[in-house]
């Protein structure tokens, strides 16, 4: 039987070894506890960080989502707007915390492939719609030419005076008709569809100016020193852009106020400029204005507005084709100056009068040194060209005593000069010869010694001329000049 002392050691022993393995376990127990409570701890804060994370890409991607809808929404539209009117701005990004991001270089990406397609689509229908003018116009054109033609046939075949009054407001009209189509054509890229000899400058403009309603207010100084004319090939476009010009300042102007032509030569060159007294142009018209006439870029039918106007745009195509210039400035009148500059070279040229007279209907220089035509001393026993050129007042009246007293010259006729009998030391011959030879000149020198003719002959001529000189002046009063072309122009 064990004594109690041993019983007692081995229960001290055995609590003893329980103590120990008890605070082996407590303190693993603590340990594991701390343990728990760090990992909890760290989920916790990985937790708060996913969940902040979270909050932050849903952040942006509703931000995302608000560019995309701002592009689609705002931008393109807006991009669309620019790329037709320039002044439009295009809006950027709407959180400028996608600033060169990857977001903002897709975004860049998209407008740019946008803007790229539809310019190339603009270009691409625009091209489609100009070809499709330009077939129409040139055809169109075509037809008015021929009926123009038989418009100028029927009118020398037809002495009666309202016929013939007729006829001038027909081809009046047609002139007009034939300019729109000629303009619309040429910003289409078509040729002006007319082919002349060389002209004189002060012809041209003659003609330009008669093409258009109001013609009456154009006032034209001729301003040049030798007999300039303008060579064939350029001839029309040179017209065409003078009218269109011309055009302009007669509609921007008060009917009751004049348009000045000025006729200008220069060293290298000779101008062209066209003054209105009108209601003028703002900076950023001018400035429009002044890329449409360099010519520099091909022109789409949309930027030309509704009604669309075609006349800076065709002058600038014809610049940018024959290579002379047009410029356009705020006029010391208050209204727009345009100056159209025709180089000499290759584009001038200088004319001999004596083979080919000028027009009666060009203006005459306004220079010193030129004798006044109205005062001209006639040669002995020659008629007066002026005398010669009006109808009689009465059919009855002989051939001879008129050219022994003939009647003064009208006071508007300063182009009536006789050929000086002496060449003045120092004269360019060009300069005595710019009297232009008209048809009642050479009439009057034919008939200096006239071939007897029999009583009825001499009465049924005046008569004719009577009739005609009629029908002229009630054309006169009511319609535009001939061109020196030969076209009733608009």
């Amino acid at each position: 039987m064990t004594s109690i002392p041993e019983a007692l050691l081995w229960c001290l022993s055995a609590g003893t070894a329980a103590a120990v393995v008890l605070a082996a376990l407590s303190i693993r127990a603590r340990g594991q506890r701390a343990d728990l409570r760090s990992r909890l701890t760290a989920a916790e804060e990985q937790n708060s960080a996913t969940l902040h994370s979270n909050t932050e890409l849903t952040a942006r991607l509703r931000a995302t989502e608000a560019e995309i809808r701002h592009l689609a929404e705002t931008r393109l539209p807006d991009l669309t707007t620019a790329l037709a009117h320039p002044h439009v701005p295009v809006p950027g990004l709407l959180d400028t915390r996608f600033a060169g991001t990857d977001a903002d270089r897709a975004l860049s990406a998209v407008l740019e492939q946008v803007s790229d397609a539809i310019i190339k689509e603009r270009a691409r229908v625009d091209a489609a719609a100009q070809s499709t003018l330009r077939g129409a116009t040139t055809t169109i054109q075509a037809l008015l030419y021929r009926l123009q033609t038989a418009l100028q046939e029927m009118q020398h075949r037809y002495d009666d005076p309202d016929v013939a009054q007729d006829l001038l407001n027909a081809d009046f009209l047609n002139e007009q008709a034939l300019r729109r189509v000629q303009a619309t054509g040429v910003v289409c890229g078509a040729w002006p569809g007319l082919t002349r000899e060389d002209s004189y400058l002060a012809e041209l403009v003659v003609g330009a100016t008669s093409r258009l309603r109001g013609y009456d207010r154009v006032q034209i100084s001729n301003q040049l020193r030798d007999p300039i004319a303008v060579v064939a090939r350029a001839v029309e476009p040179v017209a065409i852009v003078v009218t269109e010009l011309l055009a302009n300042a007669l509609h921007h102007s008060h009917r009751e106020l004049p348009v000045t032509i000025t006729l200008q030569q220069g060293n290298r060159g000779a101008s062209v400029l066209v003054d209105d007294y009108g209601v003028g142009m703002h900076d950023d018209e001018i400035k429009a204005a002044m890329e449409l006439l360099a010519g520099d870029e091909d022109v789409l039918l949309t930027q030309l507005g509704d009604p669309p106007r075609s006349g800076f745009a065709a002058a600038g195509q014809l610049v940018r084709q024959y290579g002379f210039g047009v410029h356009v400035e705020p006029s010391p009148y208050g209204g727009v100056r345009a100056v159209v500059y025709i180089p000499g070279d290759p584009l001038l040229t200088v004319l001999d009068e004596s083979a080919q007279p000028m027009s009666v209907m060009a203006p005459m220089p306004h220079r010193s040194g030129v004798p006044d035509r109205s005062a001209s001393v006639l040669p002995t026993g020659t008629a007066s060209p002026a005398a010669a050129a009006p109808a009689p007042a009465a059919p009855a009246a002989s051939a001879a005593p008129a050219a022994q007293a003939p009647s003064p010259a009208p006071q508007r006729d300063d182009r009536s000069e006789a050929t000086p009998p002496v060449q003045k030391e120092g004269e360019l011959p060009r300069r005595r010869r710019r009297k232009p030879v008209s048809e009642s000149e050479e009439s009057a020198e034919r008939t200096a010694s006239p071939p007897l003719r029999s009583p009825e002959e001499t009465g049924s001529r005046w008569a004719a001329l009577q009739r005609g000189t009629e029908s002229g002046r009630a054309a006169v009063q009511s319609e535009p000049p001939r061109s020196p072309e030969g076209n009733a122009q608009s």
